[in-house]
């Protein structure tokens, strides 16, 4: 690779331990408990924030809700702040993109835009059913965590984006003109998450 003068864009990321005995620190329990396993679609959606970085404005963010038997990301947020606002918004237009919501399990980290009174306000009046990561343990939100590192390798590593405008559409473009609608996952017998979601 030296000698041809390219570089891989994967990125050695930290990962914290965590342990089986860890003791949750909020009132919600870990339902999924690492089984990521779905016979249908709408049962449980995962969520998440990463960082996307531009070059005039610094750090911003992107909030993401996933189909977990599909792995179609259902709903997707986008902003300068990282709020409960944000969050809020993907929600709600993963919310939107569906009939009936009542029984979805959702599943987040303890970060404290999840954890807000206003976001949980939210779940209820859906119905949604909130099931929280231990602290500190991302590999019990796996499926999440698989999205963002595909989008940061085949994305946001591949570009600079100058301000929030132009990250937005690349963003746009990457989650719903290829990643939902044309990315094949070996995992979904070779399928998009579109055309498994489509098929229930």
């Amino acid at each position: 690779m030296k000698a041809m003068g390219i570089r891989s864009i994967i990125r050695k990321q930290y990962r914290p331990c965590c342990s089986k005995q860890a003791k949750p620190v909020c009132h919600h329990p870990n339902i999924l408990k690492q089984d990521f396993n779905t016979p249908t679609v709408n049962q449980v959606w995962c969520a998440d924030i990463t960082y996307i970085y531009t070059l005039q404005e610094g750090w911003t963010y992107l909030a993401s809700v996933l189909e977990l038997h599909s792995r179609k990301v259902i709903g997707w947020s986008y902003s300068r702040v990282m709020n409960t606002a944000l969050v809020l918004k993907a929600i709600k237009n993963a919310c939107n993109a569906v009939r009936n919501t009542l029984g979805i399990v959702l599943h987040t980290d303890q970060g404290s835009q999840y954890m807000s009174t206003e976001f949980e306000r939210y779940l209820k009046t859906r119905g949604l059913v909130h099931s929280a990561s231990r602290k500190g343990c991302p590999y019990d939100n796996a499926c999440m965590e698989s999205f963002h590192a595909s989008l940061k390798k085949e994305e946001v590593y591949m570009k600079q984006y100058r301000n929030y405008e132009e990250a937005q559409l690349h963003l746009f473009k990457y989650i719903e003109g290829w990643y939902n609608t044309r990315r094949l996952h070996s995992s979904l017998g070779y399928q998009t998450p579109d055309d498994v979601y489509q098929n229930g």
